[in-house]
């Protein structure tokens, strides 16, 4: 053996032993958490005292909070850098990652606009072209902060397209800045507008644009209650402080979140006012009469319902009243009220999504999640059904009126998106974009199963994995779920997942109550006092897993983002032993004050509050995962992921309870906290800060359930 190859050999062997005692360390030894201090804090509910000794956490402004974030996070990324393949996840993804990325055009004004991303900028840049001229930067967001992490979140054109207002996001805060430019030099043309929140931009002409926020509250900004949400109307040149209070505001009505936009000829402004994440109230005005009055056509919330489009005073609303999966009717605008509506579209036994273009409607159906798209004339006639590439989530298909042919997506959970450009009239669509990525597709398939629940109830999940795997309980497992808000889970392509699936991992999807793939009804089913079928339509879905042998409970990880995140903290409490791996993200977990914070109080209609009801706290209290962590359990290995600026879910959710079940857990399992700074609740975070959490994820997960090396691609 020449001296080369023996050095290389020795090289390798060394590399070989330091890793296997590296891991040998990670799983032998118990984490030394840092420790923290406890208070003395007490709620009383219904006659029942509610011990809060981390209530200190809930303060991010404190320095004691500050540092506690510090040293939580020195004691997670100790942990993480020690496992052995962590890099060579973070490489994959990086390279992964790195290809062109381009979506569907469209048209304002003289210009075409698009986003593009090279491969690895940390945020969309938004160009244009008119004609035959060369394609210019229009927007770059990599150039707003150093570091990415101020992004774009939206930008709205006046009709002319010679106007433009966009809002950006600094650190993922939900708070907003709008800045406005004349398109053609993109010059600046007024003072910045601040404090602005969950809001669109809807422009009049080219004088001023309507947009929606809160009154900045007393505390915290990113962590006190927001409540009162209205509508504001800026006039062009005109200080902020003067914008004019179109609705909201009236402290005998609550409207926690607002909403106004204009219909495409600018005829109406249509407003929306909602207390929680469910039903509105619904308005109108009529912009061309100058001075009229608002025209209520829904005065509840028992609703969820939107004017779409218009032919002159004619009106076409989408809706769930009386049509749980929803329909189109018809009104006129001067006497919109339900008692005139007349069906365009009715309602079917799959749940409806629709968008507009070139004077149509475009009707996409979720049948058990999967897409299936219709056009359809403005008097209800079907024109086509459009035949889908493929097995998956179609989106898009939509345009202006005047416009001859539009862009939609196509994906499913193999399959990165893909961009088609489709003509109006003839129905002929051809492929306008397509990623040329380095994953190959055609090694993998998803498939749909159907399983039973606790209580009988049919749930539907897709399991997506390589071809011709084994199924010998023996594969690491994610299986991920949502379930709540009316939010439906489709099929998708993910580039985390990807990496995921490239080292033999199973990603599964399970279609939860709560979500809106059935319409109001799955929804409801999963709201308030039946919550709990949320987390044992979860629990089930890993039960058909594991008795199917996909996995086992020693490679199955479970994952959940937010509402997701609570289910993960109610299902890792419950059932520790279910899974051995907990992946809670941007977690709801304090089911007792979620409502306390930020525009919490807006998801009592999914989640009910503890003051209500003796009934309702007691409920609550019996699934909140941060009251549910008892001595003396082994729970699952737990990595607990939030943004220090997450004015969503506050991450004194997640601090509390990552406190707690460090407190608490019992055997070596670790429970870390891993909190990215100036970042949100995800929305807007740059492309670096996303592969570094993946990274640590997945090498988390497949350390935790043994596994000591993975594939190098």
């Amino acid at each position: 053996m020449n001296q080369l190859k023996l050095t290389l050999l020795l090289t390798l062997s060394s590399l070989a032993i330091k890793n296997d005692c590296l891991a040998q360390t990670l799983k032998n030894t118990n984490v030394n958490y840092p420790k923290t201090k406890k208070v003395d804090s007490i709620d009383t509910y219904f006659n029942t005292p509610i011990k809060d000794p981390y209530r200190w956490l809930e303060d991010d402004r404190s320095p004691e909070t500050e540092k506690w974030v510090n040293t939580q996070n020195e004691t997670t990324f100790d942990y993480l850098t020690k496992i052995p393949y962590r890099e060579t996840f973070r490489k994959r993804l990086e390279k992964l990652w790195n290809y062109e990325k381009i979506t569907a055009p469209f048209k304002e004004g003289e210009y075409t606009y698009y986003y593009k991303n090279n491969g690895l900028q940390n945020q969309y840049v938004l160009y244009r072209k008119k004609d035959t001229t060369n394609d210019e930067i229009f927007l770059d967001p990599n150039t707003f902060a150093e570091d990415g992490t101020t992004s774009l979140s939206s930008i709205h054109f006046s009709k002319d397209g010679s106007l433009a207002a966009y809002s950006i996001s600094e650190g993922g805060s939900d708070w907003r800045k709008i800045i406005t430019i004349n398109t053609e030099s993109k010059k600046i043309i007024e003072d910045t507008l601040v404090d602005i929140k969950f809001s669109s931009i809807a422009w009049k002409g080219n004088e001023g644009f309507y947009y929606s926020s809160y009154d900045k509250p007393d505390g915290s900004e990113l962590s006190a209650k927001t409540d009162q949400h209205k509508l504001y109307y800026h006039q062009l040149g005109t200080s902020q402080k003067s914008d004019k209070v179109i609705f909201g505001g009236n402290e005998n009505e609550k409207h926690r979140y607002v909403g106004g936009y204009l219909t495409e000829d600018e005829k109406f402004l249509v407003i929306t006012a909602s207390e929680s994440t469910s039903g509105n109230k619904l308005f109108i005005q009529n912009l061309s009469t100058p001075n009229s009055k608002l025209i209520t056509i829904l005065d509840n919330f028992d609703s969820d319902s939107y004017v779409i489009d218009n032919i002159e005073t004619k009106l076409f609303i989408v809706t769930n009243k009386d049509a749980p999966n929803k329909k189109i009717v018809t009104t006129q605008s001067t006497d919109p009220s339900p008692k005139n509506w007349t069906d365009i579209i009715p309602e079917t036994e799959n749940v409806l999504s629709v968008t507009t273009a070139g004077n149509y409607f475009f009707l996409e159906y979720s049948i058990d999640a999967i897409s299936k798209v219709y056009q359809h004339d403005y008097e209800g006639k079907l024109i086509r059904e459009i035949k889908l590439p493929g097995v998956g989530s179609a989106s898009g298909f939509n345009a202006k009126k005047n416009a001859r042919e539009l862009y939609f997506n196509f994906t499913n959970y193999n399959t990165p998106w893909t961009t088609y450009k489709y003509s109006i009239e003839t129905g002929n669509y051809e492929l306008y974009w397509k990623a040329d990525i380095d994953f190959e597709s055609n090694n993998y398939e998803s498939k749909q199963i159907f399983y039973t629940s606790k209580d009988g109830t049919k749930i539907p999940m897709i399991i997506t994995h390589k071809k011709g795997i084994k199924l010998n309980g023996k594969n690491p497992t994610i299986l991920y779920g949502y379930g709540g808000f009316n939010i439906s889970l489709t099929p998708s392509f993910s580039t985390p997942n990807a990496v995921w699936l490239e080292q033999g991992g199973i990603y599964a999807v399970a279609n939860l109550r709560g979500g809106g793939e059935y319409g109001k009804k799955w929804h409801v089913a999963g709201t308030k006092l039946k919550k709990q079928n949320v987390f044992d339509d979860f629990a089930a879905a890993a039960q058909f897993l594991i008795s199917n042998q996909y996995t086992s409970s020693d490679y199955l990880a479970i994952r959940g983002g937010s509402n997701g995140g609570l289910l993960v903290g109610a299902t890792l409490t419950q059932q520790p032993n279910l899974a051995k791996v907990a992946i809670c993200q941007v977690g709801v977990l304090d089911m007792l004050r979620y409502h306390t914070f930020t525009a919490g109080a807006g998801w009592a209609y999914d989640y009910g509050t503890a003051e209500e009801s003796k009934e309702m706290f007691e409920y609550l209290k019996k699934y909140s995962p941060l009251h549910n962590i008892k001595k003396g359990i082994e729970y699952p290995a737990t990595l607990v992921t939030t943004g220090d600026h997450d004015d969503r879910v506050v991450p004194a959710h997640s601090f509390k309870f990552a406190a707690t079940l460090q407190e608490h857990q019992t055997g070596t399992n670790p429970t870390l906290i891993r909190i990215e700074t100036n970042a949100g609740h995800g929305a807007g975070t740059p492309i670096s800060k996303t592969i570094e959490q993946y990274a640590d994820i997945f090498a988390f997960s497949l350390f935790n359930m043994g596994i000591k090396t993975i594939k190098k691609l």
